[in-house]
């Protein structure tokens, strides 16, 4: 059997097939420019746990929000070793302790921002987080003189919102790998013990 094709026939033929593969071309597209927006939307937000690096050293970090009896200790023990660690700091610490802050600044240890009252912040709109940060960053630096550039969260919270509201004051996000648990009551030969095996295999940023 033979089919028989005249020239407009031919013609109408091959622009309904071009549209089709026009359409079905279009139609492939828009499905990945849809799977790219949906993708992109649902990437979490996620802080800094910890920075490669060839050195064998570990980030220590110490959150003040409830008394300051020790830090004259503390500060004692970390010169004594050479040792410089972040001493992430709340608003209300600041407040009620701005001699302890002095030393630990004129110590030469870096302060990070810890929120200006410890709250709950994964339940706070962007805007209270942002308030949060700025409050506690205005009080550091009315007293060290210094702009704080790390943020970590109460609680170690943190959510999209709350990383966000951290980098729109330009802040970096800092969480911890390693907990030394001293808060438990634990001495510090136990808490050498739970830590020494870890750090043999990994690099760790601690947080006390």
């Amino acid at each position: 059997m033979f089919i028989v094709f005249n020239k407009s026939k031919i013609k109408s033929y091959l622009i309904s097939l071009a549209t089709v593969i026009t359409l079905f071309v279009m139609a492939f597209f828009i499905m990945e420019d849809d799977r790219t927006v949906e993708t992109s939307a649902t990437l979490k937000e996620l802080p800094i746990y910890n920075v490669a690096t060839e050195e064998k050293k570990v980030a220590f970090t110490m959150n003040c929000a409830w008394e300051a009896k020790d830090i004259d200790s503390i500060l004692e023990t970390l010169s004594k070793h050479n040792t410089h660690i972040t001493f992430f700091m709340v608003g209300d610490w600041v407040e009620k302790n701005p001699e302890a802050v002095k030393k630990i600044s004129m110590a030469g240890h870096e302060i990070g921002n810890h929120s200006d009252t410890h709250p709950h912040v994964n339940n706070l709109t962007l805007e209270k987080n942002i308030d949060q940060i700025q409050k506690a960053s205005d009080k550091i630096e009315k007293i060290t003189g210094k702009k704080t550039t790390l943020y970590r969260g109460p609680y170690g919270e943190y959510n999209d919102t709350v990383i966000k509201a951290a980098k729109s004051q330009n802040y970096n996000t800092i969480q911890w790998n390693l907990d030394t648990l001293d808060y438990t009551g634990l001495t510090g030969e136990e808490m050498w013990k739970r830590l020494d095996s870890k750090l043999e295999k990994r690099k760790y940023n601690i947080k006390s």
